[in-house]
């Protein structure tokens, strides 16, 4: 009993990171309808960033604060410079974009990092208060880490003018051309707080998977398939899902198929969704007039 109560909260802590990877996509899908494949090594690319920042003598916590600074930032400008022209362009236009930051990012990681295997700091005491026989500090902690920066996220985008402002241009962005809404702009803070909750989730995973530049391509998978569970327009249920993908991989991973096999769960979760409700649980029902 005890190690099955072990694999569920190892789940549920490892499901935060999912929900805010599956987030970070519910927020650029909801303003563009594209997923967007980089995500993942975005986040790497800002985990190096804090990585060499501690190498430079930063503590943690500055670290941590400036790279999720610099990663909101980046997906600012990012929006503005790479993606703003291709707005309106075809859909396959946008996917190639998507690839293509996905390789620049991963090279650029690989050229300036190195592609050596580094480890990670903590920022939690293994031995300290949060540490529990059934879950480890680093677990307990990240879990706080982004229900913190969940909870951040929802005041924004419900208290905020901002944040209301950027749920309408995302639900009907010529109503909110009408009313002075800039939606060009709403859409580069998406991507800003998209990279910056990436940045958040690298860091956060990185002391458990050790730091390279393909950290990130099996928890996208992950992320991808909680955002599919929960409804890939919906955020509440992307989070949600995070927390059930989470779980579910540790479960079979322990108990039924292995831990070798863990990463074809989200494959299979894809394909799944995909097939018999590709809404999702908790995703809109769209009817299209033709």
């Amino acid at each position: 009993m005890d190690a099955f109560l072990h694999q569920i909260f190892s789940g549920l802590a490892n499901g935060c990171i999912y929900g805010s990877v599956a987030l970070a996509l519910v927020m650029i899908y909801q303003a563009t309808h594209h997923i967007n494949f980089a995500q993942g090594e975005m986040a790497t690319f800002s985990t190096f960033i804090a990585w060499a920042l501690m190498q430079a003598g930063w503590p943690y916590w500055g670290a941590f604060c400036a790279t999720v600074a610099i990663s909101f930032i980046g997906g600012l400008l990012i929006q503005r410079i790479i993606l703003r022209p291709v707005e309106r362009a075809p859909v396959l236009t946008n996917v190639i974009v998507f690839i293509g930051l996905l390789v620049t990012f991963n090279s650029l990681a690989g050229w300036i990092f190195e592609y050596t295997i580094k480890a990670f700091p903590s920022p939690f005491d293994q031995k300290g208060l949060l540490a529990s026989s059934y879950f480890s500090a680093h677990e307990v902690g990240s879990a706080l880490v982004m229900l913190c920066v969940l909870a951040a996220l929802y005041a924004f985008f419900r208290y905020t003018p901002v944040g209301l402002a950027m749920r309408a241009a995302a639900q009907n962005p010529d109503s909110a051309r009408l009313v002075g809404i800039r939606v060009s702009w709403m859409l580069a803070v998406g991507w800003g707080l998209a990279a910056a909750i990436g940045a958040v989730a690298g860091m956060m995973v990185a002391p458990i998977v050790y730091l390279d530049p393909n950290m990130m391509s099996g928890i996208l998978l992950y992320g991808f398939a909680a955002a599919l569970l929960g409804g890939i327009d919906n955020p509440g249920g992307a989070v949600l899902g995070g927390f059930i993908v989470g779980v579910l991989e540790n479960l079979l991973g322990a108990y039924v198929i292995g831990t070798e096999l863990k990463l074809s769960v989200a494959l299979v979760l894809i394909v799944g969704i995909l097939t018999l409700k590709p809404n999702g649980l908790f995703g809109k029902h769209v009817v299209t007039r033709v």
